[in-house]
């Protein structure tokens, strides 16, 4: 069975999505370009979002103090020998708000990534109030003539756990942000936490219905991890049973039900994450890799001959035929 994506995969898969655009297999790859965040550098607040701990998700051949183009080789290094079928690369600044500077900075670290030879374009991780339009602008500039996308970390639509991380800003600023992204014509991506204390599974099974109302390309989930040296960690200390923490197949039905509500032309990058154990503080899921998840999605979709989107479409034409109805009603 074709989805409506277009492949016989039960979900709107990042794999596939770069398959349409580029024919083939593209490979992010991360780098660290030294960039900081106002929630770190006492522009709004020190110490960062509760939750973060940027080392967890970095890989080791990021270092700032390298250029970018030496990232950007090792990092091939290291992506050919784990995916040898990898040949063509997007350079992925992540670390940390990776437009928090001066758009004549910006525009010399995008040129730089871009004039290596295997790289097809550019991701860029940045947070909702480190944007504006000079550097928007700029974004679209280069994507006139390459692939650029934003990723906004977003983390939560209620603006109740925005505050109680300590996230700086509220949903109604993501949400300008990405629609003053998409306006440009630039793939914009979000990612998600699911689990932050305080959520319930109905109320992340409603806020789908809030991402669909974005203007979004992609879209990145992960579940809740609490990181040794995170003001979250002290939080689980003095109070763990704000925490919960899913089994791996509750996370996995739960996860099931988001993708039936999800929009289907929403690109999934992930759905769940992998750090190393070293930084784990509290219950986590041990050594499961993405791999093995991503396994126990596509089979449990199967089990229950679900998709992406099919609640989503079920609802739409149910809106449809009602409209259609009422066109046709009589005028009494």
């Amino acid at each position: 069975m074709a989805y409506p994506w277009g492949d016989d995969r039960r979900f709107n898969s990042y794999a596939g999505y770069f398959r349409r655009m580029f024919g083939g297999r593209v490979q992010k790859l991360s780098v660290d370009a030294g960039f900081t965040c106002p929630n770190r550098d006492g522009t709004l607040g020190h110490g960062g979002c509760t939750f973060c701990n940027n080392g967890a998700f970095t890989p080791s051949y990021c270092r700032p103090e390298k250029s970018i183009t030496q990232q950007i080789e090792e990092g091939i290094a290291f992506h050919v020998n784990r995916y040898r079928t990898a040949g063509r690369y997007l350079v992925y600044f992540q670390s940390y708000s990776n437009t928090y500077a001066p758009p004549e900075r910006l525009r010399a670290l995008y040129d730089e990534a871009l004039a290596h030879p295997q790289v097809e374009g550019i991701v860029v991780g940045t947070r909702p109030d480190c944007i504006d339009e000079a550097k928007l602008d700029l974004l679209a500039e280069v994507a006139r003539d390459r692939y650029v996308a934003v990723e906004y970390g977003i983390e939560s639509t209620s603006d109740a756990t925005l505050r109680a991380v300590r996230r700086g800003h509220d949903f109604a600023c993501a949400r300008r942000v990405v629609e003053l992204t998409a306006r440009r014509g630039l793939h914009v991506g979000a990612h998600f936490i699911l689990g932050l204390p305080g959520e319930s599974d109905e109320m992340l099974l409603r806020q789908i219905d809030t991402i669909n109302s974005l203007p979004l390309t992609t879209v990145k989930f992960h579940q809740l991890q609490v990181f040794r040296g995170t003001a979250m960690a002290d939080e689980y200390d003095a109070d763990p049973g704000r925490f919960r923490f899913w089994e791996v197949g509750e996370y996995i039905d739960l996860f099931v039900e988001m993708l039936r509500r999800l929009r289907p032309d929403i690109v999934v990058e992930r759905f769940a994450s992998e750090a190393p154990p070293r930084y784990h503080y509290g219950r986590n899921w041990g050594l499961i890799r993405n791999e093995t998840l991503l396994s126990m999605l596509e089979k449990r979709l199967e089990e229950l001959d679900a998709y992406q989107g099919e609640i989503f479409i079920s609802l739409q034409e149910e809106q449809a035929g009602r409209s259609r109805s009422g066109a046709l009603s009589p005028n009494l």
